[in-house]
């Protein structure tokens, strides 16, 4: 009866597995074809200062959602059905509420005046408190959010964010044509909060009670307050660059070098989250379970390399042909950071599901220490190489912290966590788009060489790429599909 009852779970997770990651991936593949329309019309429309203006704001307010968030929604995820009481929900609902209000009125009246004046910016004391009206809401959708994950209830999800961020969408355009300038901007950022709250409220049905229950804060902000200081110190370094960009070099500069980061490390992030959103619940509920957690593991790895590789090597090859004839020569200077960032994403999705990994088998803490680590490196080498040579030197320190990301992750396989995975493990599991990168890299290289348009390119390298894959890789993506569409077994129950 054991197996019975451990085949069916086994396959009632795959089911859910492959339905929250198509779910997902059509969210990811609708929201970045809309808000790459989206910034292409925008890039046409603006100027690189009014991106900065924008790229400097968000610096501060970024960082302060991370603190508003306090982990609570990764701690409600984590823990398991049967230590989750109603209380958690109530108390985490309300604790993020009180909280937001403190951090809105801090940056409404302390960090915004501050970043005026660092930046020698004033207009930002009026663009950072509209931007921290978010901070406000976000926490009434942190525990529907936290609901609908925990039930992998991705399609519901993707729903509400796809309509949120197409609505926002199409307001901002609308006032960029109007000219709002780099208020379009500003409520593109901010306004899918808002309306994402009431398609919350009606996915879950959930209704907050005032229930403050001192228990429950300890339980789920005892393991919320490491992911916090994890999620801190990764924002820290992951956004030093916009700060000292800003400061250094001034808001066109950081206007560039946004739109570069936007390209390819803000895509990589999104496609890492469809797949990392779905696979950190079923880390949770599997965390007793090595064998099936590096299973998972390494597939998560490898389908996040198999979507995004062709993409960055597009960039590398082409990158000077798309931004030019996309863009416009006003963003020129975006292409050397591009291509440098592309190489950047490609070594993060060799690590691309160590954080839910961690948190899943409850351990924030050495997430914390490593973030800890990797800030001791990546913030010298940004501030030399801003120092020394721009923008450009900004893009080789992130693909020099993105290196030392791939060796602290494989450092944590081999000694600190009770999941083994060699290196030759690894690149075995990652064969297929490590080769069909090369393949392609090589052919649209060739083309590039000979002149042939920058779309004809593309095109030949999805096509080699795809070929490629399909040779190795044939059988598993049927069954992938065919895992799809089956239904799951249903669960066998002991009778008495």
């Amino acid at each position: 009866m054991g197996s019975v009852l451990t085949e069916a779970a086994s396959t009632t997770d795959k089911k859910l597995v492959a339905s929250g990651i198509f779910w997902n991936f059509i969210q990811l593949v609708i929201n970045q074809s809309f808000n790459f329309i989206l910034k292409l019309v925008l890039a046409k429309l603006l100027f690189p200062s009014e991106f900065g203006l924008v790229g400097m704001a968000t610096v501060f307010t970024g960082f302060v959602q991370i603190l508003n968030d306090l982990g609570v929604g990764s701690a409600l995820v984590q823990r398991k059905d049967e230590h989750l009481r109603n209380e958690h929900y109530h108390t985490a609902f309300w604790t993020g509420v009180i909280w937001s209000i403190l951090l809105f009125l801090i940056m409404s009246f302390g960090v915004g005046p501050l970043a005026a004046i660092f930046y020698n910016k004033p207009i930002l004391t009026t663009i950072i408190p509209v931007l921290s009206i978010g901070i406000l809401v976000s926490p009434v959708n942190l525990v529907h959010k936290a609901q609908l994950t925990k039930q992998m209830k991705f399609k519901k999800l993707a729903f509400i964010d796809n309509v949120s961020n197409i609505v926002v969408g199409v307001i901002a355009l609308i006032m960029a044509l109007k000219g709002a300038g780099v208020w379009a901007l500003v409520f593109n950022s901010v306004g899918n909060v808002f309306f994402a709250m009431p398609l919350f409220f009606k996915a879950t049905g959930w209704k907050p009670a005032f229930i403050m229950d001192k228990q429950a804060f300890k339980e789920v902000f005892g393991f919320g307050v490491y992911t916090t200081g994890s999620n801190i110190l990764n924002y820290l370094y992951n956004n030093i660059d916009y700060l000292l960009i800003g400061k250094l070099l001034g808001a066109t500069s950081l206007g560039i070098y946004t739109l570069a980061f936007v390209l390819t490390d803000t895509f990589r992030g999104r496609l890492m989250a469809v797949i990392n959103n779905v696979m950190y619940p079923i880390y949770g509920k599997n965390q007793n379970d090595m064998v099936s957690l590096k299973k998972y593991y390494l597939k998560v790895v490898l389908f996040n390399c198999l979507f995004v590789f062709p993409v960055m090597i597009f960039f590398v090859v082409e990158g000077n042909h798309f931004i030019i004839s996309v863009f416009g020569a006003k963003w020129q200077q975006t292409v050397a950071p591009l291509q440098i960032l592309s190489v950047s994403v490609m070594f993060h999705l060799l690590v691309s599901g160590n954080t839910s990994l961690l948190r899943g088998l409850g351990r924030p803490g050495l997430e914390m220490k490593q973030q800890i680590f990797k800030a001791l490196v990546f913030l010298p080498s940004l501030a030399l190489g801003i120092y020394f040579y721009g923008i450009i030197g900004a893009a080789w320190a992130v693909l020099l912290n993105k290196i030392v990301v791939v060796l602290v992750a494989q450092y944590s396989f081999n000694y600190l966590i009770p999941i083994k995975i060699s290196i030759v493990e690894f690149f075995i599991a990652l064969r297929a788009p490590i080769i069909a990168s090369a393949c392609s890299f090589t052919i649209t290289y060739l083309l590039n060489l000979a002149g042939v348009n920058y779309i004809i390119g593309g095109l030949v390298l999805c096509i080699s790429y795809s070929g490629v894959i399909y040779l190795m890789m044939a059988d598993e993506l049927k069954n992938t599909l065919a895992g799809l569409r089956k239904k799951p077994v249903p669960s066998v129950h002991k009778t008495n």
